[in-house]
């Protein structure tokens, strides 16, 4: 396997290395992309009695699904606020409800599977950066009231007994939020499949897919897979294997860190083992691994920068805003991915032509969407549920071509300048 300087591969478990596909082969299902879209789609067509192959480019999980975050929280890219106004109350709580279950399935699929090296620690708070308590209540109030979610409103001096930062204000916590290892997560899912009977192919670009009578027709360099139904889920790496798609989103580059060991510092800093971010428009989002490190993220651009060092003093500035104190820490890591962003900012979960699917764009929130849309798909494709259907209204939109990266860097900077003048009025 060959995967990016993470701190998720440098930990990784045990695995083997797929072959590449280098034979014709005929399956009921072939899938596009080793991600958590895909591989959460295979698992349950398995489950269905069919036949599958995967065809992966680089490794399982090589992209954002295994170099992101880690935090698992429910809901969309696209807030439920513009959904409700799109799609009305009861569809919008639908959606939400699919979201929520998105959740629910990685941690079933952890305990049921016994997934290892997933390290899950439950907990998650989302910290103001200005006061603004009224706001907060009711929006508490809101995800209760309509959509069920239980969230608790922290006072300023609760959000910092557990972030001792002054940059932060009131906060909302929820106990169903966890993060955890997405690459191993993917990894032990991978392995899974492969019990089941799927096949896993890697280092197998496809470079073209079409339509021959009554089969699909999906070609690599070596080998041609044929097969009823064939599932597009690449994310912010697709290429022209699926110009519709790619088309349809922008690739979005987001960056992290991870520190060094920051002993004893860490629990000062940071008291709990909570999942960490904040409400602004780009927000930062970290937590602590193994016990006293630090893997921070933030930023987005769609000019994708791939220089470490460079990458390490960005985000030092970034971390060193919140924590102070932290200003001489060693950066042992950083490295960059980039999201599949649609300009709807939902997913892109369709039959696009009779047999031919795509389950892609998940705009940094995959985790749980992709989990839950791969699954949904799968089902659509056995006739055993139609609620792939609930994705209809948000199709394959075009992201604006050339104009499409400049318009969202102007957009970021603007959001941006937005977060600094509402911090500069808040006391420290």
């Amino acid at each position: 396997m060959k995967y990016p300087n993470t701190y998720y591969a440098s930990t990784a478990i045990e695995a083997p290395s797929r072959p590449v596909l280098d034979q014709d082969l005929s399956v009921d299902v072939c899938i596009v992309g080793a991600g958590i879209a895909g591989l959460s789609c295979a698992l349950e067509l398995l489950k269905q009695g069919k036949k599958v192959a995967i065809i992966e480019k680089e490794s399982i999980a090589w992209g954002a699904s295994g170099r992101n975050g880690g935090l698992v929280s429910p809901g969309w890219a696209q807030g439920a606020d513009a959904l409700e106004a799109k799609l009305g109350l009861k569809k919008a709580q639908h959606l939400y409800d699919l979201s929520r279950q998105g959740v629910e399935m990685v941690k079933s699929n952890i305990e049921q599977y016994d997934l290892k090296n997933c390290d899950v620690k439950f907990g998650g708070l989302q910290a103001g950066r200005y006061p603004q308590r009224e706001q907060l209540v009711a929006k508490q109030r809101t995800m209760s009231e309509k959509y069920g979610y239980h969230l608790d409103l922290l006072e300023v001096e609760q959000v910092r007994e557990v972030c001792r930062s002054k940059r932060y204000f009131e906060g909302l916590f929820s106990s169903e939020d966890f993060h955890f290892h997405p690459l191993n997560y993917c990894l032990g899912l991978a392995a899974q499949i492969e019990k089941l009977g799927g096949l896993i192919f890697e280092n197998s670009a496809v470079l073209n897919a079409q339509k021959d009578a009554d089969k699909h027709r999906v070609e690599t360099a070596q080998a041609t897979v044929s097969c009823e139904h064939v599932v597009f889920c690449g994310g912010g790496y697709t290429g022209s294997e699926m110009p519709q798609l790619k088309r349809s989103f922008l690739p979005i580059a987001t960056y992290m860190v991870l520190t060094e060991p920051l002993g004893d510092l860490a629990s000062q800093l940071i008291t709990k083992e909570y999942s960490i971010k904040d409400d602004r428009r780009a927000a930062d989002y970290y937590r602590l691994v193994e016990g006293d490190r630090l893997l921070w993220g933030s930023r987005i651009t769609t000019d994708n920068q791939t220089n470490e060092q460079r990458l390490a003093e960005i985000l030092r500035e970034d971390l060193v805003s919140v924590y102070p104190e932290l200003g001489a820490v060693k950066i042992d890591k950083s490295w960059s991915g980039l999201m599949a962003y649609s300009g709807h900012k939902m997913p892109i979960v369709q039959e696009q032509s009779k047999g031919q699917w795509i389950c892609a764009s998940f705009g940094g929130h995959g985790l749980n969407t992709g989990t839950i849309c791969g699954t949904l798909v799968a089902q659509g494709i056995c006739g055993v549920s139609d609620e792939y259907q609930a994705f209809a209204p948000f199709g394959c939109d075009w992201n604006g071509g050339v104009f499409g990266p400049i318009v969202a860097n102007l957009t970021y900077k603007y959001l941006r300048m937005r977060d600094q003048q509402q911090e500069a009025k808040a006391p420290l």
